[in-house]
């Protein structure tokens, strides 16, 4: 008899560190949790008022697999205002999360034994996608230098040789803040080009960035037959994170297939959810500069604050809502977080959540109210001093 057991792929999957640290302490009202990434506040009550609305009014039906084309126009209306450059609503799809999104992906290109390389240390969910689909994955680090995070544009062109098949990028990066410059897109997507690699850019953050009002995308550079597919959420910049909706930009010739794979994950997204979603891109302009200006403040609270602590390395983050930073001396990232629980009630996540690049170091969410970001970094402070 055969033992009912999944394929070893998924057996090998890691589970979230993040999880299993927090699980141990989630709802103590006695520990501060920074350890997930979103803010405090909810969903502005625009875009809750048109999701009570939509639900009220009975719309509870299935939608188009690719979503609804009204709010593929509106995305691509948005898109073209943000990076200056057309992307039509026919290369749109709507999707179930971001999350969602990179998993139908990886479903559309990436084939049992294919070599994928990703920068990390990263989200786990990005590494581990390719994983689930048999890939074989490589992680290119990035580097703390001179206080900030840096990846060498040499050996990332080195790592895209003609046997790989795609390059996961997430950019601006979780947890490190890395961001790709502006400069190196360009040898990125030539190189991709040269030798037929999929290109699929985690953007997520792309609009949580410090001093510009977004990060530099693929979208301003690549022709829309370019193997490049941009991933995105409605989960960070417009505070939606509970309600699981994304989109991905896809070259003409991957949107019928990916039509079919989303009809085979999820069939579509929820039909309120989308309505509300209009609401954010028609009016979630002048909330996402206010988002930008708290997590820039916060940014430099959290940071001075670890700076000013002895024995904390905290390079700077060009984007994102994360101070990643080393206590000297750590070597184990899950018992560290452990013992900040048990002896400082403050909660983070493991840097080995993100990856072995991230072992030592631990993340810290600071999409939070500034007396929030004040006590954790006394109580981390007190514990130092110990």
């Amino acid at each position: 008899m055969h033992p009912p057991v999944a394929r070893p792929e998924v057996l090998a999957l890691r589970s979230s560190q993040i999880r299993d640290v927090a699980n141990a302490a989630l709802g103590r009202p006695d520990v501060l949790p920074f350890w997930f990434g979103e803010g405090d506040l909810p969903t502005p009550e625009p875009v809750r008022r048109a999701a009570a609305e939509a639900l009220m009014s009975g719309r509870t039906y299935y939608t188009h697999n690719l979503g609804r084309p009204e709010l593929r126009e509106a995305l691509s209306a948005y898109l073209g205002r943000l990076h200056g450059r057309p992307v039509g609503a026919e290369r749109l799809a709507v999707t179930s999360a971001g999350v969602s999104g990179l998993m139908i992906a990886a479903q559309a290109v990436v084939s049992p034994g294919d070599r994928v390389v990703v920068t990390g240390p990263v989200w786990p969910n990005v590494a581990e996608i390719p994983r689930i689909m048999s890939g074989q994955v490589e992680t290119l680090a990035v580097q703390a230098a001179q206080g900030r995070w840096r990846l060498d544009l040499d050996r990332l062109m080195d790592a895209l040789t003609p046997d790989t098949c795609a390059l996961f990028l997430n950019s601006p990066n979780n947890p490190t803040g890395w961001t790709l410059p502006a400069e190196d897109r360009a040898a990125v997507l030539e190189r991709c080009r040269k030798y037929g690699i999929w290109l699929i850019a985690d953007d997520v953050y792309e609009r949580l960035t410090f001093g510009r009002d977004h990060a530099a995308s693929f979208l301003e550079l690549a022709e829309p037959e370019d193997r490049v597919i941009s991933v995105n959420s409605f989960s960070k910049a417009w505070r939606m994170t509970g309600w699981r909706l994304g989109w991905m930009v896809l070259p003409p010739a991957l949107v019928e297939p990916v039509g079919v794979l989303l009809e085979y994950n999820t069939s579509c997204a929820p039909d309120f959810v989308q309505h509300a979603a209009l609401t954010a891109l028609e009016e979630g302009e002048p909330w996402i500069a206010e988002l930008r200006a708290e997590l820039s403040a916060a940014k430099d609270q959290v940071l001075g604050g670890l700076r000013a602590i002895p024995g904390i390395e905290a390079p700077e983050p060009d984007g994102g809502m994360y101070a990643f930073f080393r206590i000297e001396g750590c070597e184990n990232s899950v018992d560290l977080a452990r013992t900040l629980i048990a002896e400082a009630k403050l909660g983070l996540a493991p840097g080995s959540a993100f990856g072995t690049e991230g072992e030592g170091w631990l993340r810290w969410c600071f999409a939070a109210r500034p007396e929030k970001n004040a006590e954790g970094l006394a109580r981390l402070a007190a514990y130092m001093s110990r």
